[in-house]
């Protein structure tokens, strides 16, 4: 018997990409598509899946509050959580979820996780304590993952990750720039540094520099097909892409 599934995305491109993708994997009835957390309520509640692909960062409620309200209302559905999480979450979180895709989704990690999933579905249900451990880690992750603190002189400003602008590496120590002004960080690598960052927002684009992608003024051609990057501070500070991240850099803004 086939899965039945919702899909929850609040982009319609990614929900059509995923149900594509459980299209051609098999064995999986997509019943209902949701662009929000209400609409995914009202999906589980009307049709009782078996599966919920719940993305994780969408306005309103996030993925985790609409799994809260799943377990307060006593529907239980298996939850696979959409997300774009670095992979230390997925790991830290993988022994308890039904599973964690990254997007993009990869068709051979969907396949793992609907493995997964049909498993569960044939021999056991998910008690409310353990959706709701799941649902308190995934959030806790992301609170961290809120907030940063710069040192600005003498004081400890807080920024939020949404604000910062870049992080370079220098002499001296982690340069990170926001929109409520430029300090240093007490993180000690820019991997570091990263691994608390959303990575689909926050690209190493230079062994030396972290960009926030949706914080670019200006992309400036230069040598050898490069590019340098203008942000958008008070400086108009210029970052370079190495070689590497160029054809990364090309393929998404389609150069």
């Amino acid at each position: 018997m086939d899965l039945r599934a919702v899909v929850v995305d609040d982009e319609q491109p990614a929900r059509d990409e995923l149900c594509y993708l459980l299209e051609q994997a098999g064995g999986v009835e997509v019943v209902a598509r949701a662009g929000d957390g209400p609409e995914a309520l009202a999906a589980v509640e009307r049709l009782m899946p078996d599966l919920l692909f719940l993305d994780v960062q969408m306005p309103g409620p996030s993925g985790f509050e609409v799994a809260r309200q799943l377990v307060a209302e006593g529907l239980q559905p298996h939850i696979v959580f959409v997300t774009a999480f670095d992979q230390y979450a997925i790991e830290a979180f993988d022994v308890n979820a039904v599973d964690y895709l990254l997007k993009p989704v990869d068709p051979a990690r969907l396949e793992l996780a609907l493995e997964r999933a049909r498993r569960r579905v044939d021999h056991e249900r998910p008690i409310d304590q353990r959706l709701e451990k799941i649902v308190q880690m995934v959030a806790e992750r992301q609170s961290r993952r809120e907030r940063l603190a710069i040192k600005v002189g003498e004081r400890l400003l807080l920024v939020q990750a949404d604000d910062i602008i870049y992080a370079s590496m220098a002499d001296e120590g982690i340069t990170v720039a926001s929109s409520q002004g430029t300090g240093t960080s007490n993180y000690r690598t820019l991997d570091e540094l990263q691994a608390h960052l959303d990575p689909a927002t926050f690209w190493r684009v230079h062994r030396s520099h972290l960009v926030n992608i949706n914080k670019i003024r200006e992309i400036v051609p230069w040598f050898s097909r490069n590019y340098l990057l203008k942000m958008k501070d008070a400086k108009d500070t210029e970052i370079p892409v190495s070689r590497t991240q160029t054809r990364r850099l090309r393929d998404y803004l389609k150069l």
